[in-house]
């Protein structure tokens, strides 16, 4: 659902709690389970604080070093702040003791140093796995055909915590990918039900986060919707 952008943020967050509820409702769910990520890139910390103040319990950053110049802005006493962009291993050590979860766990390269940077600090680090559901070589993450493999790697390491998947659907066919994403999501947490505490399935942006939560995503990562347009120039 498209906002008009000069749409004040309290009332472009309130169309956005509507239409989760709506579609929650479609899907047969409760929308109180459905978490709101405001994606913070090119987003100014006071900008970002007014989205916390009406709500926003959930920061998804993109550019660790941007996020690096804005944090110690940030007013969030109680929520939670996800690295939720292409992370390079030589990064890691930047932000490992800086936020709550990565969610773009893309490659078993880059847990190993997740693993090895939070042993070292003694954190354990909440992930998710990156799933790259339409399996474009433009993307990264893993293919459905690899996830069991990731799954078993990761539980070999100590101080990472996997507690579910992200994804980006393929461009010209969302609902494909979200269903399948959804299959694969299910699939993994039964095969490892004993093992495992899935509690994300983080999919779903601006464009198509109505779709997403009918076929089951339980975070969306909404940056346009909450914050208008911005300025995507530059790094």
């Amino acid at each position: 659902m498209k906002q008009p952008d000069n749409l004040p943020l309290e009332e472009r967050l309130t169309c956005i709690r509507e239409t989760v509820s709506q579609n929650a409702a479609l899907a047969g769910r409760n929308p109180e389970d459905i978490r709101i990520m405001a994606v913070t890139k090119n987003v100014p910390a006071e900008q970002v604080n007014q989205a916390v103040k009406w709500g926003i319990s959930f920061l998804g950053e993109n550019r660790v070093q941007e996020y690096l110049e804005k944090r110690a802005y940030y007013c969030l006493s109680s929520g939670e702040v996800h690295f939720i962009g292409h992370l390079q291993r030589n990064k890691v050590k930047y932000i490992i003791d800086k936020v709550d979860m990565i969610q773009s766990v893309s490659s078993l390269e880059l847990a190993e140093e997740i693993q090895k940077r939070a042993m070292a600090c003694r954190k354990a680090m909440r992930v998710l796995l990156e799933i790259n559901i339409s399996e474009e070589q433009s993307k990264s993450g893993f293919f459905e055909s690899e996830t069991e493999q990731a799954v078993e790697k990761i539980l070999s390491m100590s101080f990472l915590q996997l507690e579910g998947m992200m994804c980006i659907p393929a461009k010209n066919n969302a609902e494909a990918s979200f269903v399948k994403m959804r299959e694969l999501y299910d699939r993994i947490r039964f095969r490892y039900r004993g093992d495992l505490n899935f509690q994300f399935l983080s999919m779903g942006m601006s464009a198509d986060y109505s779709l997403a939560v009918r076929e089951g995503s339980n975070l969306i990562r909404l940056g346009t919707a909450i914050f208008g347009q911005r300025n995507t120039g530059g790094k």
